[in-house]
């Protein structure tokens, strides 16, 4: 099929199909007059959909920081032969339920995908709910590192408690607060279960 055809679809514009033909990314051949032809792809699945990258930070300074988990987003989507659709980056605190570009990629349908770094830069609190939500609709959300930690309601404490203490104390005093909080906890967790 011709490229254009290719693009319509899968939902993309034209220029993106043309960029993933000259990167190398699409199965297809260019005739002597220059159309060029894609041979038949693989039909994304209804479970698998386009595919998003989503990045997120907490604060407009750590830009860079946003700039690299994009990269390492689609580094690891190359890798895996995925076919990005939608790119898609945020500058807001995890806990803020009132991301209107997270909003809306949630209700893309044709988004089948949605692959983020680490499950709190898509959400702080309530992943496993987003989570279920999508599997419901056929869709998921791929997690390129997993949690290392066993205890979620901890991390979604500490999470509220870093929230709340750079509200109030400032940024530069959060991080230091909430690992004595953490480190308190974990210490009364261990002692609950020495007892």
């Amino acid at each position: 099929m011709k490229l254009s055809q290719y693009a319509k679809q899968q939902g993309i514009s034209y220029k993106t199909a043309w960029r993933w033909y000259k990167a190398g990314q699409l199965d297809a051949y260019q005739t002597a007059t220059g159309t060029v032809i894609v041979r038949d792809q693989p039909a994304i699945s209804a479970s698998t959909g386009r595919i998003a990258l989503y990045a997120r930070v907490s604060s407009a300074d750590q830009k860079d920081d946003l700039a690299r988990q994009m990269e390492r987003l689609r580094t690891y989507a190359l890798a895996r032969g995925y076919q990005v659709a939608k790119e898609v980056t945020e500058i807001a605190s995890g806990l803020n339920d009132q991301r209107p570009k997270l909003s809306k990629l949630l209700q893309d349908r044709s988004i089948g995908t949605i692959v983020v770094e680490h499950r709190d830069r898509l959400t702080r609190c309530g992943f496993h709910y987003i989570e279920q939500l999508l599997a419901n609709e056929g869709r998921q959300v791929e997690v390129i590192f997993p949690s290392e930690t066993t205890d979620d309601l901890v991390d979604d404490f500490v999470s509220v408690i870093s929230s709340m203490a750079a509200r109030i104390y400032g940024r530069r005093n959060s991080t230091r607060r909430a690992a004595q909080i953490k480190a308190c906890i974990e210490k009364q967790m261990e002692e609950e279960e020495e007892a």
